[in-house]
């Protein structure tokens, strides 16, 4: 068996209801003071005022910056910061929501312990100092962001996605609560599975992948794609999400322990010139990439789906989400034309993903990709 680096160093608390635990888990980890990132949707709808509730039982002060945004740029770390050093000293960081407020959560970590601007820990383990204790929560079924040390934080100016990874950063204790994601609408539950969907597939290929990234992967693959549709049927019942909600979980822990491939090199360019939703866009590439990397990885997607063409398969959940199936279906449609392909062909080239894709790619590959799905 080939040799690898494992570290499997979280506190997985799972289970209906467990954000009633928040308290006492913020208290055992130290922290009484303590900074809470999540955005306006959250707060609307009744979860940020359980968590603030199990808080307040345990006598600990939260200060929130609730305002984090899709994508979520420097300036929303900034402004969490900015409540945090207001409020000073904070202890302990809680992200609670999709992928972008726990991403903030750790872009808050890294300027609060280690100064500078987010620019400065774009790359791996350029935090010098130690960083705080941080507890992550995710209410949607997709990012995996709980169980990697990666925040990706744009730049305002360019959108360029800037990846800021150390070990320090990941969270140290994660609730995966299925309740929180009862108010996930149907067509964004569909948009965040189908990423995770996407997470367990190319880290399973992916050319840094080892046999425990593998094994969660694959576990991962299993739950997502037999509750996929009934997760989105039965929004009410937790079961499935539930098991989507570890699903997505064990897919994030795979990209922790190899990388992604072309189908996310792809969808970066689409997000940050488009703003087409990262899950639409992953989900738009990732049965032409399948198709691409045949030829080199086929036994190890059939591996990973025995019963069929694994393209064919992502395509029929891509169908029950009501995703888009072209480029030139989605609503900027009128803003994309076939002459902007080449300048997206370019940037994909640049991706940090795309060098640890099964099958190597040049722009003329990644052009066709484009045109394939365009």
């Amino acid at each position: 068996m080939e040799t690898f680096d494992c570290e499997l160093k979280q506190q997985i608390i799972y289970g209906d209801n467990t954000i009633e635990r928040l308290g006492e888990l913020t208290r055992s980890l130290g922290g009484s003071r303590i900074l809470l990132t999540t955005d306006p949707g959250i707060e609307k709808v009744g979860i940020l005022a359980r968590a603030l509730s199990a808080l307040q039982s345990e006598r600990i002060a939260a200060y929130v910056y609730a305002d984090v945004t899709s994508n979520p740029t420097t300036e929303d770390v900034e402004a969490a910061v900015e409540v945090a050093e207001t409020n000073a000293p904070i202890d302990l960081i809680i992200g609670l929501g999709g992928g972008s407020s726990m991403d903030c959560a750790k872009g808050a970590n890294f300027l609060l312990t280690n100064g500078g601007k987010m620019a400065d820990y774009w790359g791996t383990n350029k935090a010098a100092e130690p960083m705080l204790p941080s507890i992550g929560i995710p209410t949607t079924i997709g990012t995996g962001s709980e169980a990697q040390s990666f925040a990706l934080i744009s730049q305002p100016e360019t959108h360029i996605k800037m990846a800021c990874g150390d070990k320090k950063a990941r969270f140290g204790t994660v609730i995966l609560d299925a309740t929180l994601t009862k108010t996930l609408p149907t067509p964004i539950a569909a948009i965040t599975a189908i990423d995770a969907i996407a997470h367990a597939v190319e880290s399973f290929v992916s050319t840094r992948h080892n046999p425990m990234s593998r094994m969660f992967a694959r576990h991962a693959w299993e739950l997502l794609n037999t509750n996929f549709e009934a997760c989105l049927a039965e929004a009410q019942s937790s079961a499935a999400r539930s098991k989507m909600l570890f699903g997505a979980y064990l897919a994030g822990l795979a990209i922790e322990n190899s990388m992604l491939g072309a189908a996310h090199a792809c969808a970066n360019p689409l997000t940050a010139r488009y703003d087409v939703i990262h899950g639409v866009a992953v989900a738009l590439m990732l049965p032409h990439v399948i198709r691409f990397n045949s030829a080199i990885a086929g036994d190890a997607y059939h591996e990973l789906y025995p019963d069929g063409d694994l393209a064919d398969r992502i395509t029929k959940l891509k169908q029950v989400g009501n995703l888009p199936n072209r480029l030139r279906d989605y609503p900027v449609q009128y803003t994309i034309g076939t002459a902007d392909l080449p300048t997206l062909a370019k940037e994909a080239a640049t991706q940090w993903t795309a060098q640890f894709n099964p099958r190597p790619l040049n722009i003329s590959d990644f052009m066709k990709l484009y045109e394939q799905v365009y």
